[in-house]
């Protein structure tokens, strides 16, 4: 390919040119598909939690320290998650519930 320093004058303004055709076309068509450019359609960002950022910010504090040479911060140690094991109170509660659910829904039906 050539080098920008090799082309001659009728070369860059062909090159012009084209690069002005391109555009008007690329304009076009975002009119045509609802005034977005076509660069802009990606997909919608993601917001990360206060903990993700907060877990890659301390990470990036230990690589850092790492190539510094400096004494690192320990790794926090991640909150014990729940089992998703439920309290016998909250069984009982969500029983009661779905007994009187039941209950009324076969009293509908007759």
């Amino acid at each position: 390919m050539n080098t920008i320093n090799n082309l001659t004058i009728q070369q860059l303004r062909n090159a012009a040119d084209l690069k002005e055709k391109i555009a008007s076309l690329q304009k076009q068509l975002s009119q045509l598909l609802g005034g977005g450019s076509v660069a802009a359609v990606a997909a919608p960002k993601r917001k990360m939690s206060a903990a993700a950022i907060a877990k890659i910010r301390a990470a990036q504090k230990r690589r850092w320290a790492k190539v510094k040479g400096t004494a690192a911060t320990a790794k926090p140690k991640a909150a014990k998650k729940s089992s998703g094991k439920m309290s016998a109170a909250a069984k009982a509660a969500v029983s009661a519930r779905m007994k009187a659910y039941w209950a009324a829904r076969k009293a509908a039906k007759k």
